[in-house]
């Protein structure tokens, strides 16, 4: 097995169809890179036909509901067909899905207000379609176990539409603490991702044949983080004047401070993708607890706590799903290429650049944070693109083991 491609292999752009990963993993790469830096480089942070909806809240959008939904729609149209052991969606469905995702994203990059109705037709198609993808298998497999994904997809929808009907009103307030409670919906799917994936890439670093399972997680982690987040979302929402909020976004924090006891394993921890997932897990107890504090009066922007939540975990978190995912599912071990390496500590230093004048340290870089954490973030992301974009377009090694061994392994560890 192999993490490079042979230059003797011909490349096929066709195989971008043949699972989703393959083809979402690159689109979300390409405009989580182009995105921030047409805003901050190009634009210099001012959209070309910009009324009265915030600039920050199309940002924020077009971050949560372009980048990150794309990655989840490929996340979760391969993950679910291997849990579900059905058939992955191939060829015109994921052209289905791709062609409902777009409008959304030329409507964002202009600003548009009077197409906001466009966009918002679009995004509930593409999450009401990612949704049938996930649930219908599902429930026709009567497998309850991962139906959390489904329901926190549903909340989802809902979340776009209303952010969408806000704008349309003009309620900005309310829009914006939509747009949180998105945010922290994808940092809740996260959780509930990583009490999945860390099983299987822990026990891959401590035994990389995979016949054992050493590293099993302790029951009581594996949803404490995510449960405080969901209530803090709602309590931002629900209650927004009120202390209460701030508090339950200090215990979600300290929930994903605590998990990360779960990666003291020796060596096998300094691997960079176990580093990476760990760092994610780091930067959304980080988010969280800044969060909190500047809510409660601490001399901290929450401003800073999101940006940490969105750049720092999701980032990271993005990066390596697509990492691991990518090599795994194209029939490679999980040795990181260096543009991986390269990427992840890219990305950390995006959300440290933009984050440090917030927090009051590096007061010289205000100003100079926005541009300077673009350029870094799309260079992780185009560091990705440019190492992994041939495992994509090539034909998957076949001496790998199947991706429904990582699905046992994944079951064999969380039992």
């Amino acid at each position: 097995m192999s993490v490079s491609v042979d230059r003797s292999v011909r490349l096929q752009p066709l195989l971008l169809l043949d699972e989703g990963l393959r083809l979402f993993f690159p689109v979300a790469a390409l405009h989580g890179a182009l995105w921030p830096l047409l805003w901050t480089l190009v634009l210099s942070l001012d959209l070309p036909f910009s009324g009265v909806v915030p600039q920050g809240q199309w940002h924020a959008h077009e971050m949560v509901f372009g980048t990150c939904a794309a990655a989840l729609a490929g996340f979760l149209t391969s993950a679910v067909p291997e849990w579900t052991d059905t058939d992955r969606p191939r060829g015109p469905a994921l052209l289905l899905l791709v062609g409902v995702w777009l409008p959304g994203r030329i409507v964002g990059l202009l600003a548009a207000d009077a197409l906001v109705p466009l966009a918002l037709a679009g995004d509930a198609a593409f999450l009401s379609l990612l949704l049938a993808h996930v649930a219908v298998p599902m429930a026709r497999r009567r497998l309850w176990r991962h139906w959390s994904f489904a329901a926190w997809l549903v909340v989802l929808v809902a979340a776009e539409m209303a952010i969408r009907l806000a704008w349309m009103a003009g309620e900005f307030a309310l829009a914006q603490r939509l747009l949180v409670a998105s945010l922290l919906v994808l940092v809740i799917l996260f959780a509930l991702s990583l009490s999945r994936i860390n099983v299987v890439v822990l026990n891959l670093a401590l035994d990389p044949s995979g016949e054992t399972t050493p590293y099993k997680p302790h029951p009581g982690r594996q949803n404490l983080a995510a449960g405080l987040t969901a209530l803090y979302a709602a309590a931002q929402l629900a209650f927004p004047q009120s202390a209460a909020p701030a508090f339950l976004a200090l215990a979600a924090g300290a929930a994903f401070m605590d998990r990360l006891a779960e990666w003291f394993v020796g060596r096998s921890v300094l691997a960079s993708h176990v580093l990476a997932l760990a760092g994610a897990n780091a930067a959304a107890g980080t988010g969280l607890l800044l969060i909190g504090a500047g809510q409660l009066g601490a001399s901290v922007s929450p401003a800073a706590g999101l940006h940490i939540l969105g750049m720092g975990c999701l980032g990271l978190a993005l990066l390596a799903v697509f990492a691991i995912a990518g090599l795994r599912h194209t029939g490679r071990i999980l040795a990181m290429p260096w543009q991986a390496r390269a990427a992840f500590l890219l990305v950390a230093m995006a959300a440290l650049v933009r984050t440090a004048p917030e927090t009051g340290l590096v007061a010289a870089l205000h100003g100079l944070h926005y541009s300077l954490a673009a350029l870094l973030w799309a260079s992780a992301f185009g560091l990705w693109l440019q190492g992994f974009l041939p495992f994509m377009l090539a034909p998957a090694l076949p001496d790998c083991p199947e991706p429904a061994a990582t699905v046992n392994t994944l079951d064999k560890g969380a039992n």
